[in-house]
């Protein structure tokens, strides 16, 4: 086991090596801003549609059970059309995760904040196409014939989409705000606001408890996303500083 440790480190060394002395340019991966932004277009463009095409908001899953069960019947293209949206958001959302997260591994950040931006935002985007798949079950005609079942469903919708996306949306967005702010990988106003975005989607678990705060969940999700944006197009490839320090945070 010693031995395969040993070869494992030493082929790793030799591979750093090889690439600083050919010059070869670190590996960024996909474009953060770019996912971020695609994230966030789709997620617009299922909203949007789907508020055109019902003529109107979606009714709030702790409102009139007879408001949800008619929506929910009579409007099955707008249903499918902000599932779709929702579902595409989530997959830029996981590459944006994983492609972070490396990033920031890659950038000497040997803390818990880059395996934190991995797991919330890979579990923020399940939750988002969790949401969508329920969604789109709501707009099964044979599903809306049952009262129960459906107001279960929206609750799921609701619960999964809303809370879960984006109190784990803020687990990503602090795992890159703060080694950001403590290594200077992002400027001090762009990692301070990342901080408070994270911690206004922490404080949203409040809405389990107080159902009239849910409009802090769109504030804290879409000033998210456009805080990812922003950082993903600031986050360098590689150190300012060439001497190799560890973040401690």
């Amino acid at each position: 086991m010693f031995m395969i440790r040993h070869i494992v480190h030493f082929m790793n060394d030799s591979l750093r090596d090889t690439n600083s002395a050919l010059g070869r340019p670190p590996q960024g991966g996909p474009p953060l801003a770019l996912l971020a932004a695609i994230s966030l277009v789709l997620l617009l463009a299922g909203l949007v549609v789907g508020v055109a095409l019902a003529g109107g908001l979606m009714p709030l899953p702790y409102g009139s059970a007879a408001s949800i069960q008619d929506y929910v019947a009579g409007h099955h293209a707008a249903a499918v059309a902000i599932a779709v949206g929702t579902f595409g958001s989530s997959i830029p959302l996981a590459i944006y995760a994983a492609t972070a997260s490396a990033r920031l591994r890659q950038l000497g950040i040997t803390a818990p904040g880059a395996t934190i931006a991995l797991a919330g935002g890979l579990l923020a985007s399940s939750g988002l196409a969790l949401s969508s798949l329920t969604a789109w079950t709501l707009s099964r005609p044979e599903i809306t014939s049952d009262a129960a079942l459906v107001r279960a469903l929206y609750y799921l919708t609701y619960l999964t989409g809303g809370p879960w996306h984006v109190v784990t949306l803020g687990l990503l967005i602090a795992g890159i705000a703060v080694p950001g702010l403590i290594v200077g990988l992002l400027p001090r106003p762009v990692a301070w606001t990342g901080l408070v975005i994270a911690g206004l989607a922490e404080l949203t678990t409040v809405v389990l408890i107080w159902p009239e705060l849910s409009p802090l969940l769109p504030v804290a999700r879409f000033t998210g996303l456009v805080w990812l944006i922003v950082a993903g197009a600031l986050l360098p490839l590689r150190r300012r500083n060439k001497q190799a320090v560890t973040a401690r945070s």
